[in-house]
Formats: structure tokens, C-alpha cells, sequence
């Protein structure tokens, strides 16, 4: 019986050791303001302690994702620079209204956007028209055509998307 003792309290010291090995994780915001999760003290990274939720919110896992979405063409436009500058096709399609879209159309304007995204942006334009439009121009090989790519701007839920005309 006393080596089954043994060994129980060998296997209870085993298993505690691993917990007491697990450095902790600091949650920090960043000064550009983003969550920051990391084994270091937020002061190392120039970050700020971020603030211990409250025991009333959900579980982080239970809350979704922050969305924001433009409210305005200039937020449109640069949500797409900023898809450009990341070579980031999904970050493109997050911008595009695809309500109304089948399962094949939709998967070939992806591919489609993410053989746009191979080209050097030239430029992004908001016509003033009154065609609300974004066009975006993109370099080309000589004979390949136009580099201009035309979306339309289109409200919905409170905030601007692209379609694809």
C-alpha cells in the first residue's frame, strides 16, 4: 500500500510542476491602440496594461469579433489601400457587398480580386461625378488593356460597400 502512496504523490508532483514551469501571459494595448498579448511585461513592449474585465461580461471566446465597416468613401478608400499595401485579397473581399451572389460567382470574383491584387496599385479614385464609383488603377503590361477596375459604392446596414458592376 505504501508504494501506491508513493506513487500517488509522485504523479500529484508531476503534475503540478508544469503548472508552476507556465510563465504568465500579460494582456497590453498597444500605442496604436490594438490588444497585445505576449510573456513579457506590457512596460518591455512600450505598451499600457490593458484594463481587467469586469466579472459581468461575457467570456471573451462568447463576445464576436469587432466589426467596423466604412462610414464614409474616404474610409472606403483607404480600407482598400490598405488591402493593397497587405497584398490581402480576404482583407479586399471584406470591403465587397455580396448579398445576392451565388456560391460560384462569388468564389470566381475572389480569385479575380486576389489576380488584381499580384498587379502594383497605381492609384485609387473617387470620381466626382456623382457616379459613386471607386476606380481602381492598377499598372499593365503594354496591351493588356486597361488597369482600371470599377466598383460600385453602395450603402447598406449603415455603412459603405463595394459591388462589382
Amino acid at each position: 500500500m505504501s508504494t501506491l502512496r508513493l506513487a500517488a504523490l509522485l504523479l500529484l508532483v508531476l503534475i503540478a510542476v508544469p503548472a508552476r514551469a507556465q510563465t504568465p501571459i500579460y494582456h497590453c494595448i498597444a500605442a496604436d491602440g490594438h490588444p497585445v498579448f505576449t510573456d513579457q511585461p506590457c512596460a518591455n513592449l512600450q505598451a499600457t496594461p490593458a484594463p481587467p474585465s469586469s466579472g459581468t461580461d461575457a467570456a471573451p471566446s462568447l463576445r464576436p469579433p469587432a466589426t467596423t465597416c466604412a462610414a464614409d468613401a474616404e474610409e472606403l478608400r483607404a480600407a482598400v489601400v490598405d488591402a493593397f499595401a497587405n497584398r490581402d485579397p480576404n482583407r479586399l473581399a471584406g470591403l465587397i457587398l455580396w448579398a445576392g451572389y451565388g456560391e460560384h460567382a462569388a468564389v470566381a470574383d475572389i480569385r479575380s480580386l486576389a489576380a488584381l491584387m499580384q498587379r502594383p496599385l497605381v492609384g485609387i479614385e473617387l470620381p466626382d461625378d456623382g457616379s459613386s464609383q471607386l476606380v481602381v488603377h492598377t499598372a499593365v503590361d503594354p496591351g493588356e488593356g486597361s488597369g482600371d477596375t470599377r466598383f460600385a459604392i453602395e450603402p447598406h446596414a449603415g455603412c459603405l460597400w463595394l459591388r462589382r458592376p
